[in-house]
């Protein structure tokens, strides 16, 4: 399996790592910065880079059958021999607005505190739709999500038990996917005091990063869904 970097610390840019295994449907390292598409955040993107000075074009990462993580070379990209030493280097702006946006998500739980039912992240908005029959006030939603993210709330990972989780059911927010388990933990973001929950993906380290948001547009999906779509106010 390969070692996932970015679940320890979503700040490194870059790594050095070996190739284990190499086919058209994927590269996969011994260890990576490279985030795998899930959770509703896209995988990442960037540059393999050899050491005679070539260049992979990795166009998207995604999780592979056996556990590693396979990154996705361009259309007509050589394939580097099993063993040759890289730098695995992501597209950081991109995954920056990636980890700023997942955490606005997390905030937008807990303004509207409905279960939520499906989402989506990409690097210029995204959106949560929730089991709420009742409609919402956008003005209001926008009002609440902006002030948790101007008090720059700390964010902090931890870790706990899959016992402890099937104990403690009301930490899942999520109705549709159920956090993965079988690994015996399961790790939590949590903004203390305000959000706390089962997550694998990339985060800024304080709610202050994620700057002013809009809420764009608040849809009636269904009878009990309700569809929150927000964006970064500079997008």
């Amino acid at each position: 399996m390969t070692e996932e970097l970015f679940r320890e610390d979503a700040y490194l840019r870059r790594c050095e790592a070996y190739v284990t295994a190499a086919a058209a449907d994927g590269i996969s390292l011994n260890r990576t910065v490279f985030y795998p598409m899930g959770g509703g955040q896209p995988g990442d993107t960037g540059v393999l880079r050899l050491p005679d000075g070539t260049q992979i074009v990795i166009t998207d990462t995604r999780k592979g059958e056996a556990g590693d993580i396979l990154h996705i070379p361009g259309l007509g990209m050589a394939l580097p021999p099993v063993d040759t030493t890289v730098v695995a280097e992501i597209d950081w702006e991109r995954r920056y607005r990636h980890m700023r946006m997942h955490t606005c998500l997390h905030l937008l739980c807990a303004v509207i505190g409905a279960g939520v039912t499906g989402g989506a992240i990409s690097a210029d908005r995204g959106r949560l739709d929730f089991d709420l029959p009742e409609p919402l006030d956008k003005q209001q939603v926008a009002a609440k999500l902006n002030r948790l993210i101007q008090e720059n709330h700390a964010t902090r990972m931890q870790w706990i038990t899959d016992a402890e989780l099937e104990a403690q059911p009301e930490l899942v927010k999520t109705l549709s996917v159920q956090p993965p388990r079988g690994q015996g933990r399961v790790r939590l973001l949590d903004i203390p005091s305000v959000d706390l929950q089962p997550c694998g993906g990339t985060h800024v380290a304080s709610t202050a990063e994620i700057g002013p948001v809009t809420v764009t547009k608040i849809e009636k999906k269904s009878r009990h869904n309700r569809r929150v779509n927000i964006a970064f106010a500079d997008s």
